[in-house]
């Protein structure tokens, strides 16, 4: 990380935790993430915004984090694949991924959970459709596809 001039300053939260973090304006959320705070669970695969393996959630909302600056994060909240288990317990979502057998290489899971996380808290029971939308810009190279709408789905009917 940048230590001298050009370097600044960014505070956000990150799966419930206050952190403040150091490096150049040009740092990716990413980056910020996997190098600086040791969260690799939020993958880096095309490094360019067309695979969505990287999506965590900022504010609630999914977003490609290799496309979005660290800086543009001040003060927001981001949550990545590593912070939505409570307590030990799985998110419904990841459960659902595992009863689904929603995975096969494991490289885009925790962008598609992600995406689904988003979608289940603004519809609580979506449809294959619903689900299908939410994870169009998650790619699976495997073909998992119709494992993951039947785990979207599944964890919709869950508590979560």
């Amino acid at each position: 990380m940048p230590r001298g001039p050009g370097a600044t300053d960014v505070a956000l939260t990150v799966n419930g935790d206050a952190v403040t973090v150091r490096g150049a304006p040009r740092r990716t959320l990413l980056d910020t993430l996997r190098e600086t705070l040791a969260l690799t669970g939020t993958k880096k695969v095309c490094d360019e915004g067309t695979c969505g393996a990287c999506t965590v959630l900022v504010d609630g909302r999914p977003v490609y984090s290799c496309m979005t600056l660290a800086v543009a994060c001040e003060g927001k909240a981001v949550e990545t694949i590593e912070g939505i288990a409570k307590d030990g317990e799985l998110h419904p979502v990841q459960r659902a991924f595992i009863d689904a057998d929603a995975f096969q290489c494991g490289f885009c899971t925790p962008g598609q959970i992600m995406s689904i996380v988003a979608l289940l808290r603004e519809n609580a029971g979506p449809t294959e459709d619903d689900v299908r939308r939410a994870v169009a810009g998650n790619l699976c190279r495997c073909g998992a596809y119709p494992n993951i709408v039947k785990a979207g789905v599944s964890a919709g009917r869950r508590k979560s």
